[in-house]
């Protein structure tokens, strides 16, 4: 079999397993849980088998005319070179593992058929944007996986959070999607084609006579798809969803659609000087602004969420100083420990029994309760915090390194001004980082919140997939810098010592500051004295500890009511703390500046529908009307009436004559 037809078959296996779960789903259910895990499976072995062919070697291109336009044809085609062949390999096992642990996770839910059914055409639609060399049959993937991220993240939609998080997430990825679309059609046009290899060609001979225009347009997407500032609010209330869909769509799916979507162009944000500085300025800010929030949530799926946010803002900035390879190195590691640290808090949830209780200021004594996702997620987190030798250290290092190249003058593929934004943004995103990191650790695992019902051991299959993903957090890196630049157009991702020594030295700063907050706040919890509870700022709290401290165990309504008097978010955020914790209020600005206008003027609109529109309809029906009644008023069926009609007619008539004649 040929590397095209494997490839082929890549996205379209789950594709056709997604249709067979929606067919089967009610009439044989048995068939529900295979159908969900053995074509992604399937996927993964074949995505391998493409890659070991690829080889990191010349790139695999076949196409088929899709759509004759008359003008700019549409083409099916297929584009495998070493970027694609290793993405579509995270794809299919952050899917595989996400189907696996669903099987566990959301074994008692009776929508679950729907919802695996859903995940796999999720799955096809991130391998057909990843193969595809056509930017129109990217966009079918593209926009696919909007509306699946629309369904999975309202997969509660009993609850008005679930309602309101699907919604939002389709509006503000719509928004970004419109100058999207006109982006890739100006592209082409100038261009001459929606073939990928064919627009790079005419961008390196200079084709492009609106680059800035174009790449700006494009960015817009990208902002919204990939969760960047300013399109970024959709991504923490999608947390919503079930875990499984968070780590899908957090480690391997939608918001890495961005990202590689710009490592695939970046010629074309290459040949405008102007957007990769306006790139530059958006990771800086996504990755610092999204850091201290995460520093700040108390919803341990939110401060995942924003860390997501600030991960895709190193991939940012790494192709804002123009190097997709630390970028696309950056995305495959973080898809592993990502997709482990999400799918570890979900079976800290599920431990609870609650989706509720993913607060962290409520979790008590879960080290022992739930080990697996213990151990795994301190590997999770370690890379996160880019501690070496964890996978995180390699691939964040490249960024920096990257980033502090174009800073020096070293490569000039980029800016000066870019890389000192992408350098300084993420040295100060690693302190935070490994302070939020520090602090998720601390509450969940040593936490002195509520003591939440125990729900037994969870599925193996949940714990399984834990274990898997903490193999490539731990060891990817180490060995992925040395091979990947075979891969990655033969760009060096080997780390440096200035980047290294600083990285390294920012991350242990930040967690031994966040550590050090910690144990100040417990301390002080623990001289709390019961008579103080009324005084104390955080009364609940202090409550809590006092009759822990007195020896006493609180009701299970009283407990889960206090939060952890030991966070150390408010220390370590001061003043910085509430605006943080409530993204800084972009939402509030967004109402403001567009939702309430456009509200004012539906009311406007719908005034003068009904108050001048229909008037004017209800009169001009009404005229016609009061005509027709007195007309047939005047049919009375009477033969002397009419009669007399006629003779009264006659002399109006005779008389009209006899003055007009008169007159005249």
């Amino acid at each position: 079999m040929t590397t095209t037809t494997l490839a082929v078959l890549v996205p379209l296996l789950p594709f056709l397993g997604a249709a067979a779960g929606l067919l089967l789903g009610r009439t044989a259910p048995g068939f529900v849980r295979p159908l969900a895990v053995l074509p992604t499976l399937a996927a993964l072995v074949l995505a391998v088998l493409v890659a070991v062919r690829q080889g990191g070697g010349r790139a695999v291109d076949a196409a088929t005319e899709l759509a004759p336009t008359g003008s700019v044809p549409v083409e099916l085609a297929l584009h495998v070179d070493g970027f694609a062949a290793l993405v579509a390999v995270l794809v299919g096992l952050v899917a595989t593992c996400v189907q696996i642990y669903s099987t566990g996770y959301l074994r008692d839910d009776p929508r679950y058929p729907s919802y695996a059914a859903l995940v796999s055409l999720f799955t096809s639609a991130m391998l057909l944007v990843v193969y595809s060399g056509d930017l129109m049959v990217l966009l079918v993937g593209w926009e696919i996986m909007g509306i699946c991220s629309y369904f999975l993240v309202g997969h509660y939609w009993e609850t008005p959070e679930a309602r309101a998080a699907s919604l939002k997430a389709f509006l503000v990825t719509k928004l970004g999607d419109v100058p999207f679309l006109i982006g890739l059609l100006a592209l082409a046009t100038e261009a001459g084609s929606f073939r990928i290899t064919r627009v790079l060609g005419a961008v390196a001979s200079g084709g492009l006579d609106h680059p800035t225009l174009i790449a700006l347009l494009l960015l817009a997407g990208v902002a919204g798809k990939s969760a960047q500032f300013p399109l970024h609010t959709w991504l923490p209330d999608a947390m919503a969803g079930p875990t499984p869909v968070s780590a899908l769509i957090h480690a391997a799916t939608m918001v890495a659609a961005g990202v590689y979507f710009i490592a695939r162009l970046l010629p074309v944000f290459e040949a405008s000087r102007a957007a990769l500085v306006v790139l530059a300025v958006m990771a800086a800010v996504t990755m610092a602004g999204s850091a201290l929030a995460a520093l700040a949530q108390d919803d341990i799926k939110r401060v995942l969420a924003y860390s997501t946010i600030g991960q895709l803002g190193y991939m940012s900035g790494a192709l804002a100083v123009g190097d997709r390879g630390a970028a696309v190195f950056h995305l495959l590691s973080h898809g592993a420990f990502k997709a482990l640290l999400f799918l570890a808090a979900g079976v800290i949830i599920h431990a609870a029994g609650t989706n509720s209780l993913a607060a962290m200021s409520r979790m008590r004594n879960l080290r022992d309760r739930v080990p697996d996702a213990y151990w795994t997620m301190t590997v999770a987190l370690l890379a996160l915090a880019a501690i070496p030798p964890f996978s995180g250290f390699f691939s964040k290092e490249s960024v920096l390194v990257a980033a502090e190249h174009v800073a020096t003058g070293h490569t000039e593929h980029a800016p000066g001004a870019a890389g000192w934004t992408v350098l300084v943004a993420g040295l100060l995103t690693a302190l935070l980082t490994a302070a939020y990191a520090m602090r998720l650790w601390l509450l969940a695992f040593r936490g002195r919140g509520a003591d939440a019902p125990d729900h037994g051991r969870q599925p193996a299959a949940m714990n399984t997939v834990l274990w898997v993903l903490a193999v490539p957090s731990l060891a990817f890196g180490a060995l992925a810098y040395r091979l990947l630049p075979d891969w990655f157009d033969g760009r060096d991702l080997t780390p440096t010592l200035t980047t290294s020594v600083l990285g390294t030295g920012v991350a242990l700063a930040g967690g031994i500051v966040a550590y050090a907050a910690w144990r100040h706040t417990t301390a002080l919890a623990a001289r709390v004295p019961l008579g103080a509870v009324a005084a104390h700022p955080e009364g609940g709290a202090a409550r809590v500890e006092a009759e822990a401290v007195a020896g006493h165990e609180p009701a299970y309504g009283t407990v889960a009511a206090a939060p952890d008097p030991s966070d150390p978010a408010r220390l370590l955020l001061g003043p910085l703390h509430r605006p943080a914790a409530a993204g800084f209020h972009l939402d509030t600005v967004y109402a403001a500046l567009f939702v309430r206008p456009v509200r004012a003027g539906a009311s406007l609109v719908r005034f003068l529908d009904r108050e001048v529109v229909e008037t004017y309809v209800r009169g001009a029906g009404a005229l016609p009307r009061w005509l027709g009644a007195a007309v047939r008023r005047a049919q009375t069926g009477n033969v002397q009436t009419y009669v007399s009609a006629l003779l009264a007619g006659t002399v109006v008539l005779a008389v009209a004559a006899v003055l007009v004649a008169t007159g005249a």
